[in-house]
């Protein structure tokens, strides 16, 4: 009898959390799909990035971890799809022109943020240096795809990849909020704007959502040179491997590409060179692109749902200083180079 009624009282609790969640992800759902029907298209603008975000981070800090397994793997998929549907909404010539222009300001940020991280967090904060490493390659490329990149090479501790992500998605979800207010009060245009966010937001849900916030352009300004910047998940892996040999998976080097960002270049070839020609195949894109900034905005209420009390409690004062400084650090000197 006393174990049905403790069974009865952990029950009913989380049924409840459980309802909420479901309740929640259901009306943002409806909300955004609601642009699709005449009469309630007026819905649809009541979901934007920040709100989205804010849901998620709401439930989580006050209704806990519900579906963990399901949430995470919907904050990875639903933004890799999302990002690939972007693609056909987008032209070749444009990104090759957004790419090369932020092409110099990728290379000296990237490497630029990696040393200024070691420096940091290992000379002045004393962090373990591959908690550091972990949270400057994060900073550097494209937040938590590029810790999780380089975390298996080097049999990195589950506690390590576990701070390291904390740090990230809590200024990725500081970031979503600040970057557009910032870049209305510098009247900076969406060109300026979506070259920023690539560079200073750590994570590509962030950066594209607060570029879908600001405008078009910036979207994909914003999306282009962040997928060009996530490319350099490559080197710095193989990097990676060099500057800890002592701790090599197996003693093997294993390095491996973002299928995503390959499938997102497949769409942008397809919607240029195929898809344009035709009125139908104009239509077509445009509805894809339309619907995967939608799952773009979902994805927001994944991830800010996945940072629960029990995530920020683990990452700590010295690795969150060390990622804020790093952080301000970057936005600021990239800012002031942009402008």
């Amino acid at each position: 009898m006393l174990e049905y009624r403790n069974m009865c009282k952990n029950f009913y609790p989380m049924l409840i959390k459980k309802a909420i969640y479901v309740f929640l992800v259901g009306l943002l759902t409806f909300l955004l799909l609601a642009d699709y029907v005449p009469f309630l298209s007026f819905c649809a603008g009541l979901v934007t990035p920040p709100v989205s975000l804010l849901c998620g981070l709401l439930c989580a800090l006050l209704v806990g971890e519900v579906y963990p397994s399901f949430n995470k793997t919907m904050s990875k998929k639903l933004l890799q799809y999302s990002v690939v549907g972007l693609g056909f909404g987008m032209n070749v010539e444009a990104a090759l022109q957004s790419g090369r222009e932020g092409m110099l300001f990728t290379i000296v940020s990237v490497f630029g943020t990696l040393l200024l991280g070691w420096f940091i967090g290992r000379k002045l904060l004393k962090i373990d240096s591959p908690l550091s490493y972990f949270i400057s390659a994060g900073t550097a490329i494209c937040g938590g795809s590029a810790i999780a990149a380089v975390g298996p090479i080097i049999k990195a501790k589950s506690t390590d990849m576990t701070v390291a992500l904390g740090v990230v998605f809590i200024l990725n979800a500081v970031a979503l909020f600040l970057f557009p207010p910032i870049g209305k009060a510098l009247g900076m245009d969406q060109q300026t704007f979506g070259t920023w966010a690539a560079i200073a937001i750590h994570d590509t849900s962030s950066v594209v959502g607060a570029g879908q916030a600001y405008g078009n352009e910036a979207l994909e300004v914003a999306t282009t040179i962040k997928l060009t910047r996530a490319l350099w998940i490559v080197p710095v892996a193989l990097l990676t491997s060099f500057l800890f040999p002592d701790k090599l998976c197996n003693g093997k080097r294993k390095i491996t590409v973002p299928l995503f960002i390959l499938f997102f270049i497949g769409a942008l070839l397809l919607n240029t060179y195929a898809l344009s020609q035709y009125e139908w195949g104009v239509q077509a894109g445009s509805y894809i692109s339309g619907l995967s900034k939608k799952c773009l905005t979902l994805t927001l209420f994944f991830i800010g749902a996945g940072l629960s009390k029990n995530v920020l409690k683990s990452v700590g004062l010295k690795p969150l200083v060390f990622g804020i400084l790093l952080w301000l650090i970057i936005s600021v000197v990239s800012l002031l180079v942009i402008l």
